[in-house]
């Protein structure tokens, strides 16, 4: 019986010599089941792996004959089975490859899986480590879930085997690596040569491009010699770029950049490019209450004053005519190259109508018109050119004292009128409506009004210095307060309301004033 149990002993030592417990060995597969592996460890009795002790969706790939490196838990379990792992032994090779990269400060490949208070899980080789929030990238980034499933490079921070703690860095791998790119970038940094630069931020003022471990500013003013109102119009954050250097401080390592400056100032030939004269295409790119502006070409535009669009409309609201992206053409009328101003005039490809008036009309021709609008200095009578003629308010009658033009006309009405002056420098004309017929202040009022004649005639207005008195056909007289017997008390109008018959008499004629004075004390008892 003794014999019996040493045999037994020695059969079990035999059975699992060079094994133990906690030891890494390799294996090969000799059945693959659905629960797990059975494996050829070397020794008399075999081991198996439990499913839950795979790798992640290792079961299918593995087939009778492969060699794998397992983990030994237990020499025999209850079917008598040596109990292996392959996540265990895999997770022990990490931690020795994770001990070895810390003390030799080598980094790591490892895979952001999600998201924890404060930062973010990375898996190494099976092994769960922490990326602080601070160390994920150079900047925070604003959307840490995207980051989810990448694969990166780290370096181990710290390592706490006993607890099981790792923890990682991105930042310092990717300052290091700046850092290197940064040296190289600063010897070859040279005012004046085109480097080839990433976008990296975008802001009302430009951008900032990264030249390689350095950053330079690429300003608005420089992107574009024509007019952007956002760096977002040109470029994107990610972009690859070539830019050219204009100024390097090396002192404070600060870099200006320049984009526009890869192509010659469009405005060093525009006075050659743009004779005076010259018709031109262009494409709206502003509208002000003033004008527009048209763009030439890339960084050259001219303004066409709202007063060269039309040669007769003057207050035409240029946004209710264009709109941006319109195709328009002009003429050329002044180019500055020092002052980077070009004027334009859409009305200079048209015929000028004040010159077809010039010629066709002069003063003393009967033309006839329409009643347009009114003003209080007078009437606009429109002619068949297109062109509005002033009828001022002196020149309606010979005789009657007009308050408005529109107590005598009527907008829409055709009338005859003579051409009295035609100035086409100054775009004005001037017609007359009382010169169709002879003044009257010439021979007919004064054959008609003697001096001491008794007339009539109805009260038209009252002023604080006498009555003005409608004779006939719309002559008028003046009686002066002074010609007014009346008690000192008493008010000329109240006395005297509009369209109250009186009886006069002429006490004085001057046709050169177109003035008839008169008299009621000899009138009244």
């Amino acid at each position: 019986m003794e014999l019996q149990m040493d045999d037994l002993e020695k059969f079990y030592a035999d059975s699992f010599k060079g094994l133990r417990a906690g030891a890494i060995t390799k294996g090969k597969v000799l059945q693959v089941k659905p629960d797990g592996v059975i494996v050829d460890v070397g020794s008399k009795s075999e081991g198996f792996v439990p499913l839950s002790e795979l790798a992640e969706n290792e079961l299918d790939s593995l087939k009778p004959g492969d060699e794998v490196e397992v983990f030994i838990e237990r020499l025999s379990d209850q079917n008598g089975f040596v109990k292996l792992s392959r996540q265990k032994a895999k997770g022990v090779r990490t931690w020795d490859m994770i001990e070895e990269a810390f003390k030799k400060n080598e980094p790591v490949d490892g895979r952001i899986t999600g998201k924890v208070k404060g930062g973010m899980t990375v898996n190494i080789g099976g092994v769960n480590a922490f990326l602080p929030g601070s160390q994920i990238d150079l900047k925070a980034p604003r959307n840490t879930d995207s980051l989810i499933g990448q694969t990166h490079t780290f370096k181990v921070l710290n390592l706490n085997n006993k607890g099981a703690n790792v923890i990682v860095s991105r930042r310092v791998l990717l300052e290091e690596e700046r850092n290197k790119l940064r040296e190289q970038t600063l010897t070859r940094l040279k005012e004046g040569i085109v480097m080839e630069g990433v976008v990296k931020n975008l802001t009302d003022y430009g951008a900032f491009i990264d030249l390689g471990g350095i950053d330079g500013l690429l300003h608005i003013s420089d992107m574009s010699w024509g007019r952007i109102s956002h760096p977002g119009e040109l470029f994107s954050i990610g972009d690859t770029v070539e830019v050219i250097i204009l100024t390097f401080d090396t002192v404070n390592e600060k870099v200006t950049l320049g984009y526009k400056q890869k192509k010659p100032d469009p405005w060093a030939s525009v006075e050659e490019k743009y004779p005076a004269g010259q018709k031109v295409l262009g494409k709206v790119i502003t509208i002000t209450d003033y004008g527009i502006f048209i763009e030439l070409e890339e960084g050259v535009e001219g303004l066409i004053h709202v007063s060269e669009i039309d040669w007769l409309e003057k207050s035409i609201k240029p946004s209710k005519y264009f709109s941006i992206g319109d195709k328009v053409e002009a003429a050329i009328l002044k180019v500055s190259k020092n002052d980077k101003r070009i004027s334009l005039s859409i009305r200079q490809l048209k015929p000028n109508p004040w010159e077809i008036v010039k010629d066709k009309y002069t003063a003393g021709q009967q033309i006839r018109g329409k009643v347009k609008s009114f003003a209080e200095f007078g009437a606009f009578i429109s002619m068949d050119e297109g062109i509005d003629a002033l009828l001022h308010i002196s020149d309606i009658s010979w005789v009657k004292r007009i308050k408005h033009p529109s107590d005598i006309l009527k907008k829409g009405d055709e009338i005859e009128v003579v051409v009295l002056n035609i100035e086409p420098e100054k775009e004005r004309i001037s017609v007359g409506l009382k010169q169709l017929t002879t003044d009257p202040w010439i021979s007919e009022i004064p054959a008609r009004y003697n001096l001491g004649d008794t007339v009539e005639g109805k009260v038209a207005s009252t002023t604080d210095f006498g009555l003005f008195i409608e004779l006939e056909d719309g002559v008028e007289g003046l009686i002066h307060v002074s010609e007014i017997e009346k008690n000192p008390d008493e008010k000329i109008e109240e006395l005297f309301k509009p369209g109250t018959e009186v009886t006069a008499r002429i006490i004085n004629v001057i046709p050169a004033d177109r003035k008839i004075d008169l008299s009621m004390k000899t009138m009244i008892g």
